[in-house]
């Protein structure tokens, strides 16, 4: 445990940090899933789709993503709907 009260404020503004950065990928994890589940299970994915790339966003402008990686995601997720 860190003395120094500087680093103690330090470590309770990491660990909200933590904790935000965790729920949005969590719910970013969650939804990129349900549009491959309805992808497999041969059902509509436009709405999950659109829903998944909102999300991914919202994590870039958040700053959880890197804008590459954000990229990414969405470039694999919508070549994978095509297949």
């Amino acid at each position: 445990m860190a003395n120094i009260k500087s680093q103690k404020k330090r470590n309770r503004q990491n660990e909200k940090a933590r904790l935000r950065n965790k729920s949005i990928m969590s719910d970013l994890k969650t939804s990129i899933k349900k549009v491959e589940e309805a992808s497999a299970a041969g059902e509509p994915t436009d709405e999950l789709f659109r829903d998944a790339q909102i999300k991914i966003d919202v994590a870039t402008q958040k700053g959880v993503l890197h804008p590459n990686t954000a990229a990414r995601k969405k470039s694999r997720l919508a070549a994978s709907l095509s297949n």
